[in-house]
């Protein structure tokens, strides 16, 4: 399935709360969006593994994304080494979004760096034609999304674009809600 969007965040919560009113905006102006959280939020101080899988099924529904998946990387220790590259490469080519939305480069929580670099990376690598992959056993053709562009979480980065989602930070903040202290 071809995605105009494809937002990935290091936790589930990360695209609800750094781009959720973007997203709900694209939705609403017809374009196909898809979710990708690299872990499970295994380690965080809030909820479970389990709970968070069920609340980012809610918060994709409140946004209306088309898609929503979980790599499974491990909380806290995941890596930006080939590995990992070559799987979120396999989703990029998956789903050969036009633009990706990511955590921010500099941020204060270590694995939504990570993941940022981990991202842009694999956004560079998807679209080399001598990097190989496959998926449920088929060879997947090389992709590399046209745009990449980081979302901010916390109030003291500034933001180097700034997108005019009037009218849908209540759905934001609904998607946010879903995800219980």
């Amino acid at each position: 399935m071809k995605l105009d969007i494809l937002a990935i965040g290091s936790h589930p919560d990360d695209v609800e709360l750094g781009c959720g009113a973007t997203i709900a905006k694209e939705v609403h102006n017809g374009k196909k969006v898809g979710i990708i959280d690299l872990t499970r939020g295994e380690l965080g101080t809030r909820g479970t593994a389990e709970t968070r899988k069920s609340e980012a099924a809610e918060g994709a529904k409140i946004l209306g994304v088309v898609v929503r998946e979980n790599m499974g990387f491990a909380d806290g220790f995941f890596v930006n080494d080939k590995a990992h590259q070559l799987e979120v490469i396999r989703m990029i080519r998956k789903y050969q979004p036009e633009m990706v939305l990511c955590n921010a480069i500099n941020d204060r929580h270590i694995d939504h760096a990570k993941g940022s670099q981990l991202v842009s990376d694999a956004c560079f690598l998807s679209g080399l034609m001598k990097i190989e992959t496959e998926l449920d056993g088929k060879k997947q053709q090389h992709w590399r999304p046209k745009y990449v562009y980081h979302y901010i979480q916390w109030k003291n980065i500034e933001p180097d674009i700034v997108v005019d989602v009037s009218g849908f930070m209540d759905k934001k903040m609904e998607a946010v809600a879903v995800y219980k202290p």
